[in-house]
């Protein structure tokens, strides 16, 4: 009888052990900073002492109402922020219009003023999520990108980067590409009746050396974010102009990545339980003419 005792109080102790390391419970809301901790803790990442993902705007110590994930945390994302009673935005992207957000340059800049006094007026919290998503085995940008594509059985490495798809050609993969991301205009270098089969992510601004890594190599083709025009663009243009069969893509830094936001919200669901968390597209910085 003793026996059986025992077994059954270790036995439900095995279960809450279980439990406490899946997902983590509050007496009370947790504040940003507790959510923060928990997520950082979650992507298995080690702690990095040199990150722009810092809280941005507001109090660390406000108790969440709700988790909102974005890309860029416009004005537009900030004002749905409040009206989805999110007071927590997890954006990919700078609050304050550069990658380290070095607002000296805007002391006085009525934009970052009107911005700043909207985040403290409205107690939001903005916590930039791009170096530990990144970081994450595999990259969880990435994955969004590829689970919105559908390319997952195409893959051909496990960071979620490279595939060998159906072959087809650049002008249909294209079209494949406009039925995902029907409101953006594409950037391409290449001949449109080319083969493609193997194919290579940069998402973001990943740099020119990555894209013309993989075009060295054997893909056909980059679908990339964004790059200086003077780099990739012309390097294609060359390569082209010499007879090699390559192209770029080039779908726009916001698009190439946004989909991990949306995979952010979904992952964080799984560790999450007692708070709303909702995804919204930031959509693209611009418009085509």
């Amino acid at each position: 009888m003793k026996q059986s005792v025992l077994f059954i109080c270790a036995f439900l102790l095995s279960i809450l052990l279980s439990v406490s390391t899946t997902s983590k419970v509050y007496s009370q809301n947790p504040t940003a900073a507790e959510v923060i901790e928990l997520i950082i803790q979650k992507t298995g990442v080690p702690v990095m002492p040199n990150t722009g993902d810092i809280i941005r705007g507001g109090n660390p110590e406000t108790r969440v109402t709700g988790i909102m994930t974005t890309m860029f945390p416009t004005m537009d994302m900030l004002r749905e922020a409040v009206a989805k009673n999110c007071n927590l935005i997890i954006s990919h992207e700078p609050l304050y219009f550069s990658s380290r957000e070095n607002t000296a340059l805007y002391a006085n800049d009525p934009v970052f003023l009107e911005k700043q006094k909207f985040v403290n007026d409205n107690n939001l919290v903005v916590w930039r999520f791009h170096d530990y998503i990144h970081s994450m085995k595999p990259d969880g940008i990435y994955v969004g990108l590829t689970d919105k594509l559908g390319w997952k059985e195409y893959m051909t490495d496990d960071a979620f980067s490279k595939f060998k798809i159906p072959e087809t050609t650049l002008e249909n993969l294209l079209k494949d590409l406009k039925q995902k991301f029907p409101e953006q205009a594409f950037q391409v270098i290449g001949n449109p009746q080319m083969k493609i089969s193997n194919v290579a992510f940069s998402a973001g601004a990943s740099g020119s050396a990555n894209h013309v890594t993989s075009l060295r190599g054997d893909y056909d083709v980059v679908i990339a974010g964004e790059a200086s025009q003077i780099e990739t663009y012309e390097y294609v243009r060359d390569a082209i102009a010499q007879g090699k069969e390559k192209a770029v893509i080039f779908i726009g830094h916001g698009y190439s990545e946004e989909a991990g936001m949306n995979y952010a919200a979904t992952w964080f669901r799984t560790f999450i339980n007692n708070l709303p968390i909702v995804f919204v597209p930031s959509g693209s910085s611009y418009w085509t003419y």
